[in-house]
């Protein structure tokens, strides 16, 4: 197991590999996808492969969640799912700890990773570049969860704007994260601050790690997911009082759960069930702030507002961008 992820330094090189499956047949409509899938329904989601003998029906599913926290914490927190989709499967299921986003989508690009839960902005990454097919998120029976990019500071810092952030040590997450690199750089400068430009921008890997720096003082501040602040909060690890919110966006949804486009039809069907029909334990309950099931989802209109930021900002999900960003999280853990 241990050779199911790359070392995401290799990444680069590796994603620029292709087994042009359908770059050697006709294909309609590919959009945004990789060369190695096709899109012919116009769902923006690679299609399954036309060939069944591409199709997959492993008799070991292994499946993991973004690592946007510690990621054993998660393991021990979805324990209960992990057997329930095994009873629910009849299959052998593992449940494997990734240590960064670029780490998780190769896995599932390079077939290794069967199905998972992608934070927003990999989501998209993940679709067009590892065939990712989005299904659900964390809701409740009336809708599904979302979050809001905030900026936090310290509480007894001279932090008390945005504008305040010039000249500051800032701390994103990974360049991939929507809330973390992607959405402040594409909402801030209408503010008036623009990262790089008006302040530092270090990359501490993953929100918590910036909470918790912030804490500390290693950074001035930090744009971080709202929904894993409240988390930390919850669990003891922060206090709320001890931080200063000082920017707070309109609301994203949060990470989303995905197969890998090529899974055997019946399988992929029996995963939707059994994810759709699960309700999670009250620990679950607790740890994801009240949601209690997967919400069904629609990739196309649901990851609307994360495209559309990722565009107002220049930037983009496809493979050149993911190798850029590759690159750019292998050199952040490096430092």
């Amino acid at each position: 197991m241990k050779k199911l992820l790359i070392v995401a330094g290799t990444l680069a090189s590796v994603a620029l590999v292709s087994t042009a499956a359908w770059s050697q047949t006709t294909c309609k409509n590919r959009g945004d996808l990789d060369a190695n899938y096709c899109d012919e329904n116009g769902d923006l989601v690679a299609d399954l492969p036309k060939d069944p003998k591409k199709w997959k029906n492993p008799s070991t599913l292994v499946w993991a969640y973004t690592p946007v926290e510690d990621p054993a914490v998660y393991e021990k927190i979805f324990s209960p799912f992990t057997q329930h989709l095994a009873a629910c499967t009849g299959k052998k299921v593992v449940f494997f700890q990734v240590q960064s986003n670029a780490a998780e989508i190769e896995a599932m690009r390079s077939g290794r990773l069967h199905v998972a839960g992608f934070s927003t902005g990999p989501t998209a990454f993940a679709v067009n570049v590892a065939g990712a097919v989005p299904f659900a998120v964390k809701g409740t029976a009336k809708e599904f969860q979302g979050y809001n990019l905030i900026v936090i500071t310290k509480a007894s810092g001279p932090i008390q704007k945005l504008a305040d952030l010039k000249g500051k040590k800032v701390a994103h997450t990974s360049p991939s994260s929507n809330s973390g690199n992607m959405a402040p750089r594409a909402l801030f400068p209408a503010e008036g601050v623009t990262p790089e430009k008006d302040y530092t921008v270090v990359y501490s890997g993953k929100h918590d790690s910036s909470i918790l720096g912030v804490m500390k003082g290693d950074y001035d501040a930090a744009p971080v997911a709202s929904d894993v602040y409240e988390r930390m909060a919850h669990r003891g690890q922060i206090k709320e009082s001890d931080f200063r919110v000082v920017y707070r966006s309109k609301k994203f949804p949060t990470s989303s759960f995905a197969y890998a486009h090529d899974l055997e039809p019946k399988l992929a069907d029996k995963l939707l069930s059994c994810f759709y029909d699960y309700r999670f334990t009250p620990d679950m309950v607790k740890a994801f702030d009240g949601a209690d099931r997967f919400f069904p989802i629609n990739y196309k209109t649901s990851w609307e507002p994360v495209r559309a930021v990722a565009a107002a900002g220049g930037e983009s999900f496809g493979k050149a961008a993911y190798v850029k960003e590759a690159e750019r999280e292998a050199a952040a853990k490096k430092k």
